[in-house]
């Protein structure tokens, strides 16, 4: 039986920000995987996960204002088994950087992420997909992840791989969570690309403001093509279900959570992913560059051809 190791360190210093809903304070900290379980590692400081058994090399340093991982972005947990029928690509370790503010700052306005944040453990997240149904009367519908119509090969990490080889979650990983369960309701999982933490509510105390719209789908000859599957079908007329992204509206005060899946709590902000739409945030509040992270381009259809790396 593999001995699964995780080396953990923490540098004296003190930090600048103060992450949502958790104190920060000047500590020094030694200590080694077998005595200190991942779940006791603060996320807030620096830290290093070296997991033998799933191969996870993740690191994170605290430089010139702002929180720098290094991954591989390979989990520390288990997965389904890729490739599956819905998904034609294996996991492969990745050489990942990126640069997160340390004093994030709010906008006040909302702006698209493709790729919202990283989890503690290097896996990103990002919910939406390539996925889409194309009318011949020009209506276009991006297919959810987490649906029943297209099998797209989730595991039962809400996650699946992409041509490249990265595994990335759409949702909550049930894994992910077993491995930080620390006995408190809300957990710090990850950080946003504009710097705010990510968490999630065990209990699900803060509700999202989402519910399916009551307009009714129009387009006539709606196809789905890729690689490995073809569909056709008529959405004019039919119910909005959850499928498409576009399914869904925001009803400002209708939960707890803005339309970025967002809180403020005692003058913190923080982003929760929720077992319920949008699941992860599709947008950001706070100052952010969607750019893609060092390593071979990742691409968010799971049944694109696969690309070659330069070396």
């Amino acid at each position: 039986m593999k001995i699964t190791r995780h080396i953990i360190s923490f540098l004296s210093l003190t930090l600048l920000y103060s992450c949502g809903f958790y104190s920060q304070k000047k500590n020094k900290v030694n200590a080694t995987s077998e005595s200190l379980s991942i779940s006791k590692i603060d996320f807030t400081k620096e830290y290093q996960i070296d997991n033998d058994e799933f191969g996870t090399k993740t690191k994170v340093v605290i430089k010139n204002g702002n929180r720098i991982i290094r991954t591989n972005g390979l989990p520390n947990h288990p997965t389904g088994r890729f490739p599956n029928e819905g998904n034609p690509n294996s996991i492969k370790a990745q050489d990942l950087e990126y640069s997160l503010p340390l004093n994030p700052k709010l906008t006040g306005k909302s702006k698209w992420a493709r790729e919202p944040g990283i989890s503690v453990n290097g896996v990103k997240f990002e919910p939406e997909t390539a996925e889409r149904f194309v009318c011949e009367t020009g209506e276009v519908y991006k297919i959810e992840a987490i649906q029943e119509l297209v099998n797209l090969g989730l595991d039962f990490n809400n996650a699946h791989v992409q041509p490249s080889g990265a595994y990335h979650y759409h949702a909550i990983s049930p894994e992910l969570i077993k491995k930080l369960d620390n006995g408190k309701d809300i957990i710090l999982v990850g950080y946003a690309k504009d710097g705010f933490p990510m968490y999630y509510s065990k209990s699900g105390k803060y509700k999202p403001s989402y519910v399916l719209s009551e307009k009714l789908r129009t387009g006539d000859v709606c196809n789905y093509n890729n690689p490995h599957q073809r569909m056709e079908k008529e959405l004019n007329y039919t119910r909005p279900d959850g499928t498409f992204v576009s399914d869904w509206t925001y009803v400002k005060g209708l939960g707890q959570l803005d339309e970025c899946n967002g809180i403020e709590i005692d003058g913190e902000y923080g982003y929760f992913i929720t077992d319920e739409y949008p699941y992860v945030s599709r947008c950001l509040k706070g100052e952010f560059k969607e750019s893609r992270p060092s390593g071979p381009p990742p691409r968010q259809h799971p049944h694109g051809r696969r690309q070659r790396r330069n070396h």
